[in-house]
């Protein structure tokens, strides 16, 4: 039986062939294949190496994912167990290889993008998860502070979630914190996985020791995590921002905000304001990626006739600040910065 070695050295030698199956909203730009991301989104900012010594080697820029064109059945196929990523390369590879066709319609990625089983897997994924009370992601969470995550149904937890790492080939399991992506309107479109050190870790709980303990699947572009967020119901203030923890804890001294984790900095540049919000607060995070984030969804927000707000952390991230400075101090550097309304309404008294 071939290995993942041998598995993904095959399917480089047919990479624009796997790249027309998989990304099929993409095109053939010079030596690369270009599409928007591994949910086969229309864009550019995802390319995969066509030929020469990194023929199959693929990089998403918005969001730092990389890796082999093995790792890319994964994510566009939306497969967790890594034997099902093998047999899926066996199948494709199975099928008759035709020559590349030039495009004679000009840029393919004008097409309709296809919806890929990535999402349909993210949801999977989220079905199998369990609920959050109790569990190491708890438990994990409330180390940080975070005392509420339960209450949260956007947040699950699996015991054994696959991992594999993109440079040594290598698959293992690890404890996972899921938080459910969704659109405006409620729906799943991915899920974005925090790994955990597991429980005999004699450090304590904390993420796991890998290179990226945090990796996303299905559909992220314009969506997020959403906390306290009622779709059913008109949303004129928010809260978005970058991280999980971040969002997590300016809810916990803020429960009744709806809240909206992008999980990047590009994501968040990039997020869909519900057309409804009339008030937008967007929390700090202090890096230059932070900053560009900020600066994006502002602009953004600004012509859509939305007042863009900076909510800003008295230490690093807001984390720090529920974790060090306390709840209280928390909320009285929050109400200096919230609109007098706002305050009144969201924060307690």
């Amino acid at each position: 039986m071939l290995s993942a070695s041998d598995l993904a050295g095959r399917l480089a030698q047919h990479a624009e062939a796997v790249c027309r199956h998989y990304l099929s909203a993409g095109r053939r730009a010079g030596n690369y294949w270009l599409v928007g991301d591994v949910a086969n989104s229309r864009g550019r900012s995802l390319y995969v190496h066509l030929i020469g010594p990194r023929a199959g080697r693929w990089t998403d820029a918005a969001t730092g994912q990389f890796g082999d064109l093995l790792d890319l059945l994964r994510e566009t196929c939306g497969l967790v167990d890594f034997r099902d990523v093998a047999e899926e390369a066996r199948h494709f590879l199975s099928l008759p290889q035709r020559e590349p066709v030039s495009d004679l319609r000009g840029d393919v990625g004008d097409a309709s993008p296809v919806e890929r089983p990535a999402t349909e897997q993210a949801r999977r994924l989220f079905r199998m998860a369990q609920p959050l009370a109790g569990t190491l992601a708890d438990i994990y969470l409330r180390e940080r502070g975070i005392l509420r995550a339960s209450t949260h149904a956007a947040l699950r937890f699996h015991p054994s979630c696959y991992y594999r790492n993109f440079m040594t080939g290598r698959t293992t399991s690890y404890p996972a914190l899921i938080a459910a992506v969704t659109d405006d309107a409620g729906v799943i479109t991915g899920v974005h996985r925090t790994y955990l050190s597991p429980g005999l870790d004699p450090s304590g709980v904390g993420k796991a020791k890998l290179d990226d303990p945090r990796r996303a699947l299905g559909g992220l572009l314009g969506n997020g995590v959403r906390f306290r967020f009622s779709v059913n119901a008109s949303a004129p203030v928010l809260v978005a921002g970058e991280g999980l923890e971040t969002m997590l804890s300016l809810s916990h001294v803020m429960p009744g905000m709806p809240m909206v984790a992008a999980l990047t900095a590009n994501h968040l540049a990039a997020f869909n304001v519900p057309p409804e919000c009339r008030r937008l607060y967007i929390a700090a995070d202090a890096d230059a990626a932070g900053r560009h984030g900020i600066e994006g969804l502002s602009r953004r927000a600004q012509e859509c006739g939305i007042l863009p707000l900076v909510l800003s952390p008295e230490l690093g991230d807001f984390n720090e600040d529920l974790r060090w400075l306390g709840p209280d101090q928390m909320t009285a550097s929050l109400r200096l910065q919230l609109t007098p309304e706002d305050a009144v309404t969201f924060l307690p008294r």
